[in-house]
């Protein structure tokens, strides 16, 4: 199904030291403006809503790792997009579920406490599921040859990226947000606009600087992207409704575990102490930042339309129709 994918495996792909630090800084700056959304008061509810927030946790970081390596083994594509479907299992929720969330009309607390979780706690989950789930693949793989991706790769190194891109603009976002109310208030909405002009110049730069090999790829990468993207927002669904959790809650566990940080997997793919710019690694990552944008606001704009009874409503009224 994938031949025509054969040498994507030998691609390193073109980027500039300052091209890179341009995705390093973007990513920065659009997690910054995250964060100043996110209140010391969201990770409380995380305790006062455990059921969810606990089902987010396990559906976002140990169940979706786990699908998607079984969905690489089922599809077979080569190593490099194998492992670049790995990788952006392993990353956190997007920057842009909060956004997307709003427009499904799903639970925005929930969907704010998760991002403020899964953006502190990558710094150590996202190297580990990576190490893990791309360990596992490697034994898988090693009776067909050799892998020229390193998997063997410096795991504080990956670690200390994630923190620097992640964890520390959340932080310093947070503390801004605190000190200065009116002037994140007045900034909020042009902060969100900029982030995701910010964020789509992020992933069509990466895609600019290596024109001449996207013909051949962007079918099968697609397919790939359509087919795990498909699996990430199902896996969210489905646990939710399989928990009987509310329907806002079931569409934003959907979306928090269905819309994955591509930024994050670009910026470690292009970095030369870890992936140095595996082509198909860097081409998953992309693909993956543009169709989850255009796949999660045209779901959210279909689910915002569905009217549903909330939770307590339907029991009321179910319970004034037995006693009638």
């Amino acid at each position: 199904m994938f031949e025509s994918l054969s040498a994507i495996d030998d691609i390193r792909l073109n980027f500039s030291d300052g091209g890179l630090l341009y995705m390093n800084v973007t990513l920065a700056c659009i997690m910054f403006g995250v964060a100043l959304e996110i209140k010391v008061s969201n990770f409380k509810r995380l305790l006062l809503n455990p059921k969810s927030a606990l089902l987010g946790i396990f559906s976002q970081f140990l169940l979706l790792p786990a699908l998607s390596f079984v969905l690489v083994i089922l599809l077979n594509p080569p190593p490099s997009v194998a492992m670049g479907m790995i990788l952006i299992s392993a990353c956190p929720g997007g920057n842009i579920s909060n956004f997307i969330s709003a427009l499904a009309k799903a639970n925005i607390e929930l969907s704010v406490s998760l991002t403020a979780f899964a953006t502190l706690a990558a710094s150590f989950l996202t190297p580990i599921n990576f190490a893990f789930w791309g360990g596992r693949y490697v034994n898988y793989y090693s009776h067909g040859g050799e892998l020229n991706i390193p998997i063997q790769i410096d795991f504080l190194e990956m670690a200390r990226v994630v923190f620097i891109l992640l964890g520390l603009p959340l932080v310093l976002g947070m503390v801004f947000a605190h000190y200065f109310p009116k002037i994140t208030k007045r900034y909020l909405k042009a902060v969100k606009i900029a982030s995701i002009f910010l964020y789509m110049t992020f992933i069509v730069g990466a895609l600019y600087a290596n024109l001449e090999y996207i013909p051949a790829v962007i079918l099968p990468i697609g397919l790939l992207v359509l087919f795990l993207n498909t699996q990430t927002l199902f896996t969210g669904y489905l646990v939710g409704t399989i928990a009987r959790t509310s329907i806002p809650d079931r569409r934003t566990l959907s979306i928090e575990t269905g819309i994955q940080n591509s930024g994050l997997a670009l910026v470690l793919i292009f970095n030369p102490k870890l992936f140095n710019a595996n082509g198909g690694m860097a081409f998953m990552a992309a693909w993956w930042g543009i169709w989850q944008m255009i796949s999660g606001i045209g779901i959210a704009a279909i689910l915002g339309k569905i009217k549903y009874k909330p939770a307590a409503k339907a029991t009321f009224l179910r319970i004034k129709k037995r006693a009638a």
